[in-house]
C-alpha cells in the first residue's frame, strides 16, 4: 500500500484548530507511565483545552499496562514513529473519551490476539478491548472526525475501531432499529493505508470498525489502500439509526475472511436436528418445534424465525448461525445511503460480501465500479430498499463470481422507484446457477428499469417488476 506524509490526513482533520496548537508534546520513552511517555502527553494534552499535537521521537513498541486517555475535548494529533502500541491485557488501547476529534497517523496498535467463541474476551468480569474507541459526548454538535493514516489494528477482542455516537453504548447494538440516541453531531471517518486485521473474535458482534450514528447527524466515510481481514463479525459496519444519511466512498480496499466468530465447526454439534422446516396449517404447534438454542459457547451466535398462521399453528420456522458480512451498512429513519466502490475485493467472507440495508424514506445509491466479489458465503453485492425511497444502483467493469448466493442484488420494495445500471460485467458460478447472476426486483408501488450492456451474465438473472434494456 501507498504510503502517505504523515501530516496528510491531520492538516485535512484538524486543520486551523492544529495549525494554532501549542509546542508539541514529545514522547521520549516507551515506558508505559512516567516522563517522556505516551501516557504522560495525553494527560497533558488532555488539560490544555486547546488543540494539540503529540510527536513519537522514541523508537521501539510502547507497551501499556492499562488504556491510554485523552480526555480533552479539542482535536488531538498523534503522529508515530512507525512502532506498535501494544498491551498483552484485553483492554481497550487508546481512547478519545470526551469526543475529542483524533487524527493519528503511523502507528500499530496491538492486542494480545488468541480470542476466538471457544476463549472470549467478554465473559468471567471482563470487559472485551477496542483498538481506538472515540466516545462521542451527547451535547457535540458540528462534525467529529477520525483521521487514520498508515495505522494498523490487530489483536483486540472486540472492535477494531469504534466510533460511538449512541447513549446506549456498547449497548446500542448493531443493525437498523435506531436504539439508543444520540448528539446532533456528524461523524467524519477518513482512512488512509489503514490494516484492520484478526481483531474482534473475543466478543459477538465486534466489527473491524464500527460506526454508530444516533440523533440527527450524518456519517460520512471514505477509505482508501486499506484492508479488513479476519475480523470476527463485519469487516466494515456503519449504523445510521435515525434521522441523517450515510456517506461512503472506498476505493482500492479489500474486504476478506470476516465474520467467523459464530465459527460453524465448533458450533455445529449445538444445531438441532431438523434446524428448519415448514408446514400446512394445523399441522405443527410452536411446542413442538425445536426451541432456541442454549448451553453454547455463546448463545447469542444463534438465529431463531418462526412464522405462524393466524391459527397459531406454525408455517415455517429456521434455526442457523449468525455470520457476518465484508461491509454492512444500515440506514433507518429519514436519510440516504450512499456507496461508491472502486477497485476494491470482497472476498470470502461468511455471510454477504457487501450487505446494503436503507429503510425509511430515504434512497440507496450505490455505484461498484471495477470491482470484484467472489468466494462470498452468501450473496456478492446486495442492496435491500424498504418503505418510501427509491434505488440508484449501478455496476461497471465489476466482477461477482463463486459465491454461495446471487451475484448482485438490487431489491426495492414498498413505495419508490428502482433503476439499476449493468454494464461491462461478469457473473459466473453463483449460487446453482440457474438465474442466480443478478437479481432485480420492484415490489409493489413504483417503476423498475434495468440497462443491461456488455455483460455476461453466465448464470442468468431473475427479473420481477422491471423493464429490461439491452
Amino acid at each position: 500500500m501507498r504510503k502517505l506524509n504523515a501530516l496528510t490526513l491531520a492538516a485535512a482533520f484538524v486543520g486551523a484548530a492544529a495549525a494554532q496548537a501549542q509546542t508539541p508534546l514529545l514522547v521520549t520513552t516507551t515506558g508505559n507511565a512516567g516522563e517522556g511517555s505516551l501516557r504522560a502527553a495525553l494527560s497533558a494534552a488532555s488539560q490544555t483545552g486547546d488543540a494539540s499535537q503529540i510527536v513519537m521521537t522514541v523508537s521501539g513498541d510502547i507497551v501499556v499496562e492499562q488504556s491510554l486517555v485523552y480526555t480533552g475535548e479539542a482535536p488531538l494529533e498523534i503522529i508515530g514513529n512507525g512502532q506498535r502500541v501494544r498491551s498483552d491485557a484485553n483492554t481497550d488501547l487508546l481512547v478519545s473519551a470526551n469526543g475529542g476529534d483524533l487524527a493519528i497517523s503511523d502507528l500499530a496498535f496491538e492486542g494480545p490476539g488468541g480470542f476466538n467463541v471457544l476463549n472470549r474476551g467478554d465473559v468471567d468480569g471482563q470487559t472485551a478491548g477496542k483498538g481506538i474507541f472515540l466516545d462521542v459526548r451527547e451535547d457535540q454538535t458540528g462534525v467529529v472526525e477520525l483521521a487514520l493514516t498508515n495505522v494498523s489494528v490487530k489483536g483486540v477482542a472486540n472492535h477494531g475501531i469504534h466510533v460511538s455516537d449512541c447513549t446506549l453504548a456498547d449497548d446500542c447494538g448493531g443493525g437498523a432499529g435506531g436504539a439508543g440516541g444520540g448528539s446532533p453531531a456528524s461523524l467524519r471517518i477518513q482512512l488512509e493505508n489503514v490494516s484492520v486485521d484478526g481483531v474482534g473474535n473475543g466478543k459477538f458482534d465486534a466489527d473491524g470498525l464500527r460506526a454508530d450514528e444516533r440523533g440527527a447527524g450524518d456519517i460520512h466515510l471514505s477509505a482508501n489502500q486499506s484492508e479488513f481481514a479476519r475480523v470476527g463479525a463485519d469487516g466494515l459496519e456503519l449504523d445510521e439509526g435515525q434521522a441523517g444519511s450515510i456517506h461512503s466512498t472506498i476505493v482500492r480496499t479489500a474486504f476478506i475472511d470476516n465474520g467467523p466468530y459464530c465459527d460453524p465447526d465448533v458450533l455445529a454439534e449445538y444445531m438441532p436436528d431438523a434446524p428448519e422446516g415448514e408446514f400446512e396449517e394445523g399441522l405443527m404447534q410452536p411446542s413442538d418445534i425445536p426451541s432456541a438454542v442454549t448451553g453454547t459457547p455463546d448463545d447469542n451466535c444463534f438465529e431463531r424465525e418462526v412464522s405462524l398462521y393466524d391459527s397459531g399453528s406454525v408455517e415455517e420456522y429456521e434455526i442457523g448461525l449468525d455470520l457476518d458480512d465484508g461491509i454492512d451498512y444500515d440506514e433507518a429513519d429519514s436519510g440516504d445511503l450512499n456507496l461508491t466502490m472502486v477497485e476494491s475485493t470482497i472476498s470470502g467472507n461468511y455471510d454477504e460480501g457487501v450487505d446494503m440495508d436503507e429503510a425509511g424514506p430515504g434512497d440507496g445509491n450505490l455505484r461498484y465500479i471495477n470491482t470484484l466479489a467472489y468466494g462470498n458465503s452468501d450473496d456478492g453485492f446486495k442492496m435491500s430498499e424498504e418503505d418510501a425511497g427509491g434505488i440508484d444502483g449501478a455496476a461497471v467493469g465489476s466482477v461477482s463470481r463463486d459465491n454461495g448466493g446471487v451475484g448482485i442484488v438490487f431489491e426495492e420494495a414498498d413505495d419508490g422507484d428502482l433503476g439499476v445500471r449493468i454494464s461491462a460485467v461478469h457473473t459466473v458460478n453463483n449460487d446453482d446457477g440457474e438465474d442466480t447472476g443478478l437479481e432485480i426486483v420492484q415490489e409493489d408501488a413504483g417503476t423498475g428499469e434495468l440497462a443491461l450492456a456488455d455483460s455476461r451474465i453466465e448464470d442468468g438473472m431473475e427479473v420481477e417488476g422491471v423493464n429490461v434494456s439491452r
